[in-house]
């Protein structure tokens, strides 16, 4: 078992986000994980990340406040334990369209290549 508490959590880059602080739960450089990594975005207002696509797959969970997931496909606003799948390859942007500071647990597939 691999604990991170969310004191020692470190942060982390994200490539094309801006206004947004990312904070390394598990895999990357904090565990062994092997299938996934879990990170957890706090995205000040006005915050989010460009139109981009990658070859992991990616889960969403909206912890607190209101994220804007843009696709192809349409937008959709999430809220509070609401979450979204974005398969590999999907190109996707984010928006925090509030006020407020919006957290979200983000859960991406390793690539393996």
């Amino acid at each position: 078992m691999h604990v991170t508490r969310f004191a020692d959590a470190k942060p982390y880059d994200a490539r094309r986000h801006h206004a947004m602080v990312g904070l390394q739960l598990q895999g990357g450089a904090e565990s062994a994980t092997e299938a996934f990594t879990c990170g957890l975005s706090h995205f000040l207002p006005g915050g989010g990340a460009e139109m981009s696509a990658s070859a992991a797959e990616k889960l969403y969970i909206v912890v607190s406040g209101e994220v804007t997931v843009l696709t192809e496909a349409g937008t959709v606003t999430l809220g509070p334990l609401d979450s979204c799948h974005l398969a590999p390859g999907e190109a996707r942007a984010i928006e925090n369209r509030s006020n407020a500071v919006a957290s979200m647990l983000v859960v991406l597939s390793k690539t393996r290549g």
